[in-house]
């Protein structure tokens, strides 16, 4: 079974004192020496995660100086300050910011050299062993030290833990019966979990760098979206063998990143977003399907999207643009543009009826507020100042607020409650003063919501979505994401998709 925590740069040598190569030199010298058996000789991961460009993106220079000097909590990774010089850190530091001299790639027989399978489905229970309600689980991401926690959902205690791969990223999705997660790392891992015997079942690397997952109304299938290789990967959901990929290629033969990929229950589909080439993707899987995609042109690049309701438009937004465009899947037109500012995170926005209509609000990455968006005439009907650059909007159909962060502002420790009739800031809470406040997720049935404390000491925080009580607080590593099972099978009003 192969695991990828960050893994140990296992330098066993002290520096090389007095050395008169370049530093780009030395850099490399060093990872040769003491970084190949755990990283690859290009890089790509082994025992320990790829040391890419792409893969260390979201990690600022100096947090990844900070773990080869300091080493990294709960993981093999052992901090190296006194054997190399801050000099030398700097440099490898800078080194494996550079792209390797071999250009990345991850072919077929790759992924299928790097499947395995834990356990034998067929001889477990089919039935849930914990004694928990089965549809009201949590999937809890722990970024702090790479663990994912399955909690119970009505007595709020942790029912089993378990380390993932680097780096969790796109939200884990779930098998229409709610048995099992899949969960897929930026390193293009993918892991198959069943939440019922609480065991790991199966693994695959689907890429290099990967972006999110998406699983089919009918259970049969995984799609994976690549940055690195520029591709899909059809997975069989279940035992994650490889079925096809599909290069990321547009019809004049531009290369592409994916930028998202999700399932569109009620089209018996899968709709994929292109990051450099001006094309939608649905992919059927009604029938015994192929997975040819129907392109859909665009009116730029996408980076971002989300649906209407009835999965009949989609809302998109590329980083670049200044606004939005509604495209019509069902004609495969664009129908109208949206006068969005910033940079809206249309995939966490979330929708409500009010006065009896649907309305769609999204938070925005570059500025504070967040916009309201009729879904009839696509009208912009409010821009709400917050006190800050949010990330994740999450309401729930029995809840009177949609809650919304303001991630990356100075005031990130604050959460604001938008009440959802009169579209204004109720209530602006500071769970724990100086620390991030995010993402939220509602149990089943609305009572309660969960909200995460992004700290390494952090925790979840349980609320009586009524009352705004206080009802626990569970310590966790940095808990940057959870996922209700029966929110996200049932693809209720409020959540993500």
């Amino acid at each position: 079974m192969r695991r990828l925590a960050l893994a140990p740069l296992l330098w066993l040598g002290a520096a090389h004192a007095g050395a008169t190569i370049a530093p780009v030199e030395q850099a490399a010298n060093d990872y040769r020496e003491h970084c190949l058996s755990c990283h690859g000789a290009n890089r790509f991961g082994a025992a320990g995660p790829a040391l890419l460009p792409e893969s260390l993106s979201r990690i600022k220079p100096d947090e990844i100086r900070r773990v080869i000097r300091d080493g990294r909590p709960a993981s093999q990774m052992t901090g190296y300050a006194k054997v190399f010089t801050p000099a030398q850190i700097d440099g490898l530091a800078d080194y494996l910011q550079q792209p390797p001299a071999t250009p990345p790639t991850w072919s077929n027989d790759d992924i299928r050299g790097s499947h395995s399978m834990l356990v034998d489905v067929g001889k477990l229970p089919g039935t849930a062993q914990h004694g928990a309600d089965p549809l009201n689980l949590f999937v809890v991401v722990e970024a702090g030290d790479h663990h994912i926690s399955i909690l119970d959902g009505d007595r709020f205690e942790v029912l089993a833990r378990f380390a993932s791969h680097f780096a969790v990223h796109g939200g884990p999705k779930f098998s229409p019966d709610g048995r099992f997660v899949y969960v897929a790392s930026r390193d293009g891992w993918v892991s198959l979990y069943d939440l019922h015997n609480l065991k790991l079942i199966a693994e695959v690397r689907a890429g290099l760098n990967t972006r999110n997952l998406a699983v089919s109304k009918d259970g049969r299938w995984v799609l994976v979206g690549n940055y690195l290789p520029g591709n899909l990967v059809v997975l069989d959901a279940r035992d994650l063998s490889l079925v096809k990929t599909i290069p990321a290629t547009g019809l004049d033969g531009t290369a592409s990143r994916v930028s998202a990929v999700y399932s569109a229950p009620p089209r018996d589909s899968f709709i994929v977003a292109l990051k450099d080439v001006k094309e939608v993707w649905e992919l059927s899987w009604a029938g015994t399907p192929d997975f040819v995609p129907r392109r859909i042109q665009a009116g730029d690049v996408l980076d971002d999207f989300s649906f209407s309701p009835d999965y009949k438009q989609l809302l998109a937004t590329s980083r670049k643009a200044k606004g939005g465009q509604v495209i019509d899947l069902d004609s495969g037109k664009v129908v109208t543009d949206i006068p969005l500012p910033g940079m809206p995170h249309l995939g966490s926005g979330t929708y409500w009826k009010r006065n009896g209509e649907w309305v769609f609000a999204t938070p925005n990455i570059s500025k504070g507020l967040i916009s309201v968006i009729d879904f009839k005439t696509w009208r912009l009907i409010k821009e709400i100042p917050t006190l800050g650059p949010g990330f994740f909007m999450r309401s729930h159909v029995n809840s009177r607020y949609a809650w919304s962060d303001v991630f990356f502002g100075p005031d990130n420790d604050a959460i604001h409650l938008i009440d959802k009739q009169t579209l204004e800031i109720a209530h602006t809470l500071r769970p724990m003063p100086g620390k991030t406040a995010a993402h939220i997720e509602f149990t089943r049935d609305g009572r309660y919501l969960l909200l995460s404390i992004w700290a390494t000491d952090g925790a979840l925080i349980v609320y009586d979505s009524n009352t705004l009580a206080e009802i626990k607080r569970i310590p966790m590593n940095k808990p940057s994401g959870k996922y209700n099972v029966g929110n996200k099978i049932e693809f209720v009003e409020g959540t993500s998709h």
